[in-house]
């Protein structure tokens, strides 16, 4: 037995990170397999009569050491990767599909979960445990159960060779962010950009490796760097070439192009749906959402487009209009829109993110996000020093209840760096669950890309990053108060469409003074953030919505022209993406630039036909936080039916069942119209 084979011997069992070496891993998932097999065939081969314990049950706890390992490898993989961990990713892959493919294919063990599936009323099962058998038949029907061995092995073929392109897909885009960097050397290319942004692009360039001249600035396509710099640079030209470097990765003819590969991924997706007999790939995944069908998801966001773009439409002529009184622009480009977008809210609302920035330190951030929790659901956050972390920048907390018991263990890694991909994201280390009375907590981590503190300054978030904390934190408690019996039933194991509703909810309250007032102040004064400010925040909350909402629906309108039609007859991406946008653009088409080839949502991720379940979750989320402002932001009342119904209950129950328990009703979508001010 080795490390990464057996339960740890560390505090919470929490991942020995620093004990592990990268040539551990390709063995332990060898092993781990192997014995996850053999608890497998210790089910099949059990003489019993198949019962829901025998046999859905065990096989819901079979494999726990794979995918503790599986979770470890994985997400060091998007947070801490090299180019060897990128090597034993395209190794182990094959090995996990395959093994993933034995049990849903494996005849013996379906017929067993069949017999038991068949008894399902007679059987007197709770709600979770008629939820956990449903979902336990569907995952074999729906992969493969019950088609002929020759399908199956057609499957097995898809699949292997699905996992292995959307590695790639995703190291391309990482290979593409990471190969561009712009180097100023000219002092007067930096007007307009914030002071703490100069300061990171010196830092940056003293630190940059294998460049001849090393003297000026370095700003790359890192958010922290970029959105900066194509918001504030007054150099159009080289906002200009960041936004085209932007929107160019792996959409250039070199060894990191995606373009083939895109095309793969969808027609892999398409061949597979029609293999199980469902029309096309959309058609299979919303059969397990609370969207249903490809018609509902179209209809939802073109109901939604007829509201936005008459709104869009109208902010993009004022915005046009503004660029060209300020400094004579006939056409606003796309590397014009941050730019010119944020000089008119300076003006409209005499506010801005450099304004705002030093209100927002973000260890105060962090720590308001914990008080919110702590008023809403009890809990208390303590940083700990004797739990092993994966980077010395990492974070880590024990989160206790009101009666001292652990929740979870926290993990917060916050800052960009060369083995991390882009964005923000929640993960778990360690899922919950609760057998023979003992729940296990969670592990939960939290991985976003935020301005690192400087020589003088600490980390300051903007306005929009606050929001992003806040987002993913509320992923985190979904997380952290998971308290379900199933692994697979727990924490954010729900509905693609519902799991935006936690975070999407958390960050109502940024736009709240009672909020603001907990976290909101100032890095060297103390002072708390200006009502006045606070007033403008909710003010220009608002501010392009209409835009905002338009951009949002043309990437969910994507994702569906690429999934709920037949994509064989596509062969140019670009030519198809133009014309999938072409109801919701508004800036000119930049040529050299095509989104669809680093859409990792949708292409690596797990989005791929439920990106419109931000827009879907919003409704939920505005209706949700309604009720909150209705009886009190911090009403212990409704922060309990939120817990209880939505936060602890994962996928036990279906998700319109768990909301209408919360809420006493569906969701109106007129909250989120006002809201955006679109109503």
């Amino acid at each position: 037995m080795t490390l990464l084979t057996q339960k740890f011997n560390t505090k919470y069992d929490t991942a020995p990170f620093s004990q592990i070496k990268m040539d551990d891993y390709k063995p332990a998932f060898i092993a781990n397999i192997a014995a996850a097999k053999a608890e497998i065939d210790a089910i099949i081969n059990n003489a019993a009569t198949p019962t829901f314990e025998n046999t859905i049950e065990a096989l819901d706890f079979s494999g726990n050491a794979l995918d503790r390992l599986s979770s470890i490898f994985f997400n060091m993989n998007s947070a801490e990767t090299s180019d060897e961990m990128q090597k034993i990713a395209q190794e182990v892959s094959p090995l996990l599909t395959e093994f993933s493919n034995d049990i849903t294919l494996n005849e013996d063990l379906f017929k067993r979960i069949k017999t038991v599936y068949e008894q399902k009323y007679s059987l007197n099962l709770s709600a979770e445990q008629a939820t956990l058998l449903d979902k336990k038949f569907k995952s074999f029907s729906r992969n493969g159960a019950l088609l002929s061995e020759d399908k199956k092995s057609k499957l097995r073929e898809i699949d292997t060779e699905l996992a292995k392109l959307k590695l790639t897909f995703g190291e391309n885009v990482l290979a593409e962010t990471n190969n561009y960097q712009l180097h100023i050397t000219n002092e007067s290319d930096l007007a307009g950009l914030p002071e703490g942004t100069i300061e990171a692009a010196k830092t940056l360039g003293s630190q940059s490796i294998g460049m001849t001249n090393k003297e000026g600035w370095i700003f790359t396509l890192d958010y922290p760097s970029y959105i900066p710099f194509v918001t504030y640079a007054d150099n159009r030209e080289l906002r200009k070439e960041m936004a085209i470097a932007a929107g160019k990765k792996a959409f250039q003819d070199n060894e990191f192009d995606n373009k083939a590969i895109t095309l793969k991924i969808a027609k892999l997706r398409f061949e597979r749906a029609n293999l199980l007999g469902y029309e096309t790939h959309s058609h299979f995944v919303l059969e397990e959402r609370m969207a249903q069908n490809p018609d509902k998801v179209k209809s939802f966001l073109n109901d939604l487009l007829a509201k936005a773009r008459p709104a869009a439409q109208k902010e993009f002529a004022e915005l046009t209009a503004f660029a060209k009184e300020l400094d004579g622009i006939d056409q606003l480009e796309k590397w014009d829109g941050a730019y010119y977008s944020e000089k008119l809210k300076q003006k409209l609302f005499n506010l801005d993110d450099e304004k705002l920035k030093p209100y927002f330190q973000l260890e105060n951030v962090l720590n308001g996000a914990f008080t919110i929790a702590g008023k809403l659901f009890g809990l208390t956050f303590t940083e700990v020093f004797d739990i092993d972390k994966y980077h010395e920048e990492v974070m880590i907390y024990e989160v206790k209840d009101e009666f001292g018991e652990l929740v979870s263990i926290f993990y917060a890694d916050f800052f960009p760096r060369k083995g991390k991909r882009n964005g923000a994201w929640m993960t778990s280390f360690k899922s919950q669950s609760i057998k023979d009375g003992v729940n296990e907590r969670p592990h939960i981590s939290n991985v976003c890309n935020f301005t690192k503190p400087t020589e003088t300054k600490p980390s300051l978030l903007t306005f929009n990053e606050v929001t992003t904390l806040f987002h993913e934190f509320g992923h985190g408690l979904h997380g952290m108060l998971a308290n379900t019996n199933y692994p697979s039933l727990s924490g954010t194991s729900v509905y693609w469409d519902f799991v935006e509703l936690p975070s999407q909810v958390m960050e109502n309250w940024c736009y709240e003074p009672e909020a603001l007032a907990l976290f909101a102040k100032h890095y060297e004064t103390g002072e708390i953030i200006p009502q006045e400010y606070v007033e403008k925040i909710k003010e220009s909350a608002s501010f392009q919505e209409g835009m905002a909402t338009l951009r949002q629906i043309s990437f969910g309108l994507l994702d569906m022209a690429f999934h709920s039609n037949n994509p064989t007859a596509i062969n140019d991406i670009k030519a198809f993406e133009k014309a999938t946008f072409e109801g919701t653009t508004l800036y000119p088409d930049v040529a050299e630039n095509c989104m669809s080839v680093s859409f990792s949502h949708i292409f690596q991720g797990g989005y791929s036909s439920g990106y419109y379940s931000y827009k879907w979750a919003e409704v939920l989320d505005a209706d949700a936080f309604a009720y909150f402002q209705e009886k009190g932001i911090f009403n212990k009342e409704v922060a309990t039916k939120f817990k209880d119904n939505i936060l602890s209950k994962g996928g036990t129950e279906l998700p319109m069942e768990l909301y209408k328990r919360f809420r006493g009703q569906e969701p109106s979508p007129d909250a989120l119209l006002k809201r955006a001010g679109l109503l």
